[in-house]
């Protein structure tokens, strides 16, 4: 794509909310030590299904980020949503008022919403009846009620959204946010993805299926992308937001720009709600469709940070997937792949990877892949292993999202100057 400079939509705040740390510097700093935050589940009792872990934000502290008054009107799905804007406002350098209320828009993407939350209340009302019920339960529920109080927060009355588009719904927010600001409906636009699944019913949903790993003996390697004994993802919960703007209202202020937005692309396998396409051509066209959109050339792909949500046939896939996006050049492209890290936050993962895009290109080093022992003949491209960060010389970064559904989102980043 033909632009000027001043019209490219950069990155100038992140915030993040995740299990291996708070903040930009917090995420950074988790990713670059490559070690696991996945632990025994300590929110409920996991005994009844076959896996017991996960990787939950147990430092979350609510009131750290917004006012007391406020924290009791939020269930844990839009709490981590509304910490995460405030944190990339905050990295961002900007507060309400110094850019028109009119001009500054939303754009969330969830799973689950409050679903989580509804299913607790959802007890409260069979233990205890009716009135045991928490009044806020019916505001809470519906997956927009995250960027929706966002906007409460802090005052925003440009365009807000929200997506259920499953694991894919950060990059699908972002993309969409890419979109407004394109077409000169916002000037500044918070996006990303909020996630809190960690309650039984929803937790035990996903055991039913088997898309979980049930190394409930070991969880720190549970998440295992691309390595041949991976037996399934590991659920996280957080958030993670990033500030976007044209570059020239983003120098004008004087921002900080830690890469640039551009392009985006959205498909759909239309084959199955849990299993890929088998020959990855839906999959592998997202990624082609978003590289077009940047005016990148699959020679130019600097990394690739994978989906690897650590499933049987997601990671085989994916691994075929990159290759048919980028031919000859994808044995020589590093792949990187963090959920081994942080696990697998549904909607809000593609948030977490985006951020860590970002970081990685402003600071020259890739994070590592952690948990890949035994290599998987499937999966032979060049993944990002051996124990610790890769430097590398910042180019195109392509982020690969994958949900239930077939849904396929792919987002590329390129460095800031």
């Amino acid at each position: 794509m033909n632009q000027r400079k001043d019209d490219e939509i950069v990155v100038t705040g992140i915030g993040a909310v995740t299990p291996i740390g708070t903040g930009a510097e917090g995420l950074w700093a988790g990713a670059m030590a490559g070690r696991s935050a996945v632990h025994r589940i300590t929110r409920f009792d996991p005994c009844p299904f076959a896996t017991h872990i996960a990787a939950e934000v147990r430092d979350f502290d609510p009131d750290a980020h917004i006012e007391s008054k406020r924290v009791k009107r939020l269930d844990r799905y839009s709490q981590f949503a509304v910490a995460g804007a405030r944190l990339a406002l905050e990295d961002a350098g900007l507060r309400p008022g110094d850019v028109p209320s009119d001009r500054v828009g939303v754009c969330l993407g969830t799973a689950l919403g409050g679903v989580g939350f509804g299913e607790h209340e959802h007890e409260q009302f069979l233990t205890k009846g009716p009135r045991a019920v928490s009044p806020i339960l019916a505001l809470s529920i519906f997956a927009g009620a995250g960027s929706c109080n966002i906007a409460i927060e802090f005052g925003f009355t440009g365009p807000t959204t929200a997506n259920g588009d499953s694991c894919a719904s950060a990059p699908v927010a972002i993309g969409n946010a890419l979109s407004y600001l394109q077409r000169g409906d916002a000037d500044v636009m918070l996006a990303g993805g909020a996630e809190a699944p960690l309650y039984p019913l929803m937790f035990g949903a996903f055991t039913l299926i088997r898309a979980m790993s049930v190394r409930n003996d070991d969880p720190a390697t549970a998440s295992r992308p691309f390595d041949k004994d991976r037996d399934g993802f590991v659920m996280a919960e957080g958030a993670a937001l990033l500030v976007l703007e044209k570059r020239a209202h983003a120098e004008r202020r004087g921002a900080r720009i830690y890469a640039a937005l551009s392009g985006s692309a959205l498909t759909n396998d239309g084959f199955h709600m849990t299993a890929p396409r088998p020959d990855a051509s839906a999959s592998a066209r997202a990624m082609r469709r978003a590289l077009h959109q940047a005016g990148v050339s699959p020679g130019e792909v600097a990394a690739v940070s994978a989906h690897g949500s650590s499933t049987t046939l997601n990671d085989s896939t994916e691994t075929r997937a990159i290759k048919e996006a980028l031919g000859e050049h994808a044995p020589r492209t590093p792949v990187f792949a963090t959920k081994a890290m942080h696990a697998h936050a549904l909607g809000a993962t593609g948030g977490f990877e985006a951020a860590l895009c970002c970081l990685a290109l402003e600071r020259k080093m890739l994070p590592p892949t952690i948990n890949r022992t035994t290599p998987d003949p499937e999966c032979d491209l060049d993944y990002v292993t051996g124990g610790g960060p890769r430097p590398f010389t910042p180019g195109p970064v392509l982020s690969n999202s994958f949900g239930f559904g077939g849904i396929n989102a792919c987002l590329v980043f390129t460095p800031a100057q």
